[in-house]
């Protein structure tokens, strides 16, 4: 299945977005050693503390790496949401230039309640991020598109770093 967006990309941007599209799963081999970092996350959320959470995702995304033999990403957790009349932002990332690392953004925070996010959702942006990271330096993608299997990688993950945990 392709979405409706397929058809305005070029040739070449279609050639990537079919490569992406043919891998459904990322095994995480680690998964067990991430659960204790979910966990602490779940429990500092609710919380606010902006600080707090970004250490703990900062843990979490370079354990993740580490156990996939990656270059680790920088993240930064901010507050409030940035948003206009249609929708709000949750999470952004910015590809490594040379010798950078690549940089996620998450917001924690809604946009017009200003509450904390549900942690679901929370950690979901985060691995929604991060797979955008594995598909430039793990699959060897020129670009990273949201494909079908795009967001069946982002399950696969979330299932893999929470499972058999009450979420």
């Amino acid at each position: 299945m392709t979405f409706a967006y397929y058809k305005r990309l070029t040739r070449r941007q279609q050639g990537i977005y079919r490569k992406s599209n043919e891998v459904p799963a990322v095994r995480l081999p680690n998964w067990r050693a991430v659960q204790p970092i979910v966990r602490r996350l779940e429990e500092a959320l609710p919380g606010g503390d902006r600080h707090a959470v970004q250490e703990l995702c900062t843990e979490l995304l370079n354990t993740m790496a580490d156990g996939l033999k990656i270059r680790r990403v920088r993240i930064t957790v901010l507050a409030r949401r940035p948003f206009d009349e249609t929708e709000e932002l949750h999470g952004c990332y910015q590809p490594a230039e040379e010798r950078d690392h690549a940089v996620i953004k998450v917001w924690m925070r809604t946009a017009k309640r200003n509450q904390v996010v549900a942690f679901k959702s929370f950690l979901r942006t985060v691995l929604h991020e991060f797979c955008h990271n594995l598909d430039y330096v793990l699959l060897g993608l020129a670009d990273s598109f949201h494909t079908e299997r795009f967001y069946q990688r982002e399950s696969s993950l979330f299932h893999q770093v929470t499972h058999n945990m009450e979420i």
